[in-house]
């Protein structure tokens, strides 16, 4: 996410973010979080000197997740978010950090397709676009703005849904007519009953190569935890620290990851 809401609203959020909000403490979204961040403070420490305070633009960035986590951390961040009611959410809990934090925090009501229009050619450190794509029927075109935000060297951070492993959660749920389905599709009915799309890794490795910020690393995110349901509160600190551990080792592994109902891919601009 960014901040891990389905993103920046191009075909029909509208609505949904009371939702969303809702499922933010679970299990289920506090897996995705955990773990974004931690694969994105990796490749954020093998780009970068140790101590460098980055300019981060987060599109989509929903609550405020990872953009108020990368503030913490000492970065300059720029949150791009459309749902009025996301921004809400995120401008009130920024309201709650030290002042040191919150000069350091910009929010622009805007769309992440219209990046240009907001900011210049090479104007950031780092681009995150977290759970938006599947909102954007034709995103080569926002792929291609987001890279060009990037000063050479930058770091895009995507996070998309699998559309090589969309028949997983019908199949592990036991709809076999869904998951049928799945494998002929890149369509699917997220937990907001909204329709929307998802991305294939080859798929997206070409457009990233064509853009010039080629695919340098990529993750799964959600191997064994897509299924549970939003409701679904968090476990004793032990038990969710095992959770993790798991997550994070089949994310990172094949074929685990290549079954992982997210896909984290970093391209890093030429």
């Amino acid at each position: 996410m960014s901040a891990g809401r389905p993103g920046d609203a191009v075909s029909g959020f509208s609505g949904a973010s009371p939702a969303w909000l809702k499922g933010l403490g679970g299990l289920r979204n506090t897996v995705r979080q955990e773990l974004v961040a931690r694969q994105l403070d990796e490749q954020i420490a093998a780009r970068f000197p140790v101590g460098q305070r980055l300019r981060i633009l987060d599109v989509g960035m929903g609550q405020g997740t990872q953009a108020l986590r990368l503030a913490r951390a000492g970065h300059t961040v720029t949150g791009l978010e459309s749902d009025s009611d996301m921004l809400r959410v995120a401008r009130e809990a920024l309201s709650g950090e030290p002042a040191g934090i919150r000069e350091r925090v910009r929010l622009i009501e805007g769309n992440g397709q219209d990046t240009g229009v907001h900011f210049l050619p090479g104007s950031f450190d780092v681009v995150l676009c977290h759970g938006v794509l599947m909102y954007v029927q034709e995103p080569d075109a926002m792929v291609a703005g987001l890279a060009r935000m990037l000063a050479p060297g930058g770091l895009l951070s995507l996070l998309v849904r699998n559309a090589d492993a969309l028949a997983m959660r019908p199949g592990t749920a036991g709809d076999w007519d869904a998951a049928l389905a799945a494998f002929d599709s890149d369509r699917y009915t997220n937990r907001l009953g909204l329709s929307v799309r998802a991305d294939r890794l080859d798929a997206l490795t070409a457009t990233l190569a064509g853009i010039a910020a080629p695919l340098r690393a990529w993750y799964g995110v959600r191997v064994f935890t897509d299924n549970v349901g939003n409701d679904v509160e968090l476990p004793s600190a032990a038990e969710l620290e095992r959770v993790l551990a798991a997550e994070d080792r089949a994310g990172r592994t094949d074929p685990y990851r290549s079954v992982a109902a997210l896909l984290h891919l970093c391209g890093v601009r030429g």
